[in-house]
């Protein structure tokens, strides 16, 4: 707060920045919204100072009346709101203020850049849940940033077969099983683009998986990647991408899988979406062995990684996540027990599994193991937030394990731990006549 009341004082752009303030006192990620700008209020600074510089020499006196400082005016205040937080109530709130800054939130290149700043920070505005009812939208903020959940209405019907194979950057991607196709789903926009299944996989034999992803520093196009076994030989993994911006997917790209026991087949795990970790994508296998399959999307190929444990996923439960200080991350959980565990890579280049640390989940979210009569169960990984959803006895858990932070999102049932939660994260602008 001292460098925005300095700039205030030296600046003429006081008046924006208490306007800011006025409008968002209270608002509950206002430190990330200085913290956000500070770096503008230096650059503006300098800019400044190496402007009156350059004005206060001799040299320059014919430059004076032709030079115009950077970021003024309409500019600055551009620059400004789209550094908000990228919560539902922050565009409508700024759009009550006055006339101006209605004008700049309700402009559609504005809105692109806002959804665009914030496209790897959005906040998980809640789960996609699918159980016994028709899937339905569960909203995981609070009041004023709280999504109604009719507002992002399931485009499929329950008379169809469907497999709901993950959401990234805004984006849900869906399976039609009966039909041979994959749906890409703007829940945000409502915009739908259907994509037949290329040849190669067998949704007969195999279970199909898939991830949706837009590439960075792109606002429209996307890119699908499809995984699965073999349609010929089951033991190899198959991959192929499908870009929007040709139209195309790519060759079959292949990897073999381990196959000590060829009466058992290695399939990707069902209950687990894919992680983006990097530019990479991860599915966890089991089958023969247990082990995480990763694309790597810069080089366009397949690998195959053991996991750090062996895993029963009868009994236990398992994600990948990002590792503290970035990388391949494991979680495993077993009971109450929690085992972080991350990969290093050492000089020699040899790549092993580290155990990181211990966490006795009953500790951690304060309830008494003793009272449930079931274990916790991994629910899934929001990636833009670094979290792991959790189905405990006393509720749904979102927990940061690098800061051992937890909060609760939802009331449990007992039911609701074989439910599927897909995490929504996305940068969506609640109702305000901007959108």
């Amino acid at each position: 707060m001292f460098i925005l009341t300095e700039f205030c004082r030296t600046h003429t752009h006081c008046a924006v920045f208490s306007q800011i303030l006025k409008t968002f006192v209270g608002y509950s990620l206002q430190p990330l919204f200085w913290a956000s700008i500070s770096p503008l209020l230096v650059i503006i600074q300098s800019s400044r100072a190496r402007i009156g510089e350059e004005m206060s020499s001799p040299h320059n006196h014919r430059r004076r009346r032709s030079s115009a400082a950077p970021l003024e005016g309409e500019d600055l205040l551009s620059e400004i709101l789209v550094r908000l937080p990228p919560l539902p109530s922050s565009l409508p709130r700024a759009f009550l203020v006055c006339e101006r800054w209605r004008g700049i939130v309700s402009d559609a290149r504005f809105l692109r850049r806002f959804r665009l700043h914030h496209r790897r920070n959005p906040p998980l505005l809640g789960c996609f849940v699918q159980g016994i009812s028709p899937i339905r939208f569960e909203p995981t903020l609070e009041a004023p940033n709280r999504v109604p959940e009719a507002r992002f209405s399931f485009p499929i019907d329950a008379a169809h077969t469907y497999v709901i194979l993950g959401c990234r950057h805004g984006l849900m991607l869906i399976f039609l099983w009966r039909r041979n196709q994959l749906l890409v789903w703007d829940p945000v926009t409502g915009d739908r683009h259907h994509l037949d299944v290329p040849p190669g996989f067998d949704n007969e034999e195999t279970r199909i998986k898939g991830a949706v992803l837009r590439p960075a520093g792109v606002a429209h196009h996307f890119q699908v990647v499809l995984v699965g076994n073999s349609d010929i030989q089951l033991t190899q993994a198959v991959a192929s991408v499908y870009s929007s911006e040709t139209g195309l997917w790519s060759n079959l790209l292949s990897a073999p899988l381990p196959a000590d026991d060829p009466d058992v087949v290695t399939r990707v795990y069902h209950d687990m979406c894919s992680v983006m970790i990097g530019n990479s994508l991860h599915w966890f296998l089991i089958g023969n062995f247990c082990g995480i399959l990763e694309f790597n999307l810069d080089t366009q190929s397949l690998s195959v990684i053991h996991a750090p444990v062996d895993v029963d996923v009868n009994t236990c439960s398992v994600t990948v996540m990002r590792a503290e200080g970035g990388g391949l991350g494991f979680l495993f959980l077993s009971d109450y027990c929690v085992q972080v565990w991350k990969r290093k890579t050492d000089c020699d280049g040899v790549a092993s599994w580290v155990l990181g640390r211990t966490v006795a989940l009953d500790n951690l979210l304060s309830m008494n193991s003793e009272e449930g009569s079931q274990s916790p169960r991994i629910l899934g990984f929001a990636e833009d937030n670094n979290v792991v959803l959790l189905w405990t006895f006393i509720g749904v858990f979102k927990v940061h394990f690098e800061s051992l932070q937890s909060k609760k999102l939802l009331e449990s049932y007992r039911f609701y731990r074989w439910f599927h939660y897909y995490p929504f994260e996305a940068v969506y602008t609640a109702d305000a006549g901007i959108m």
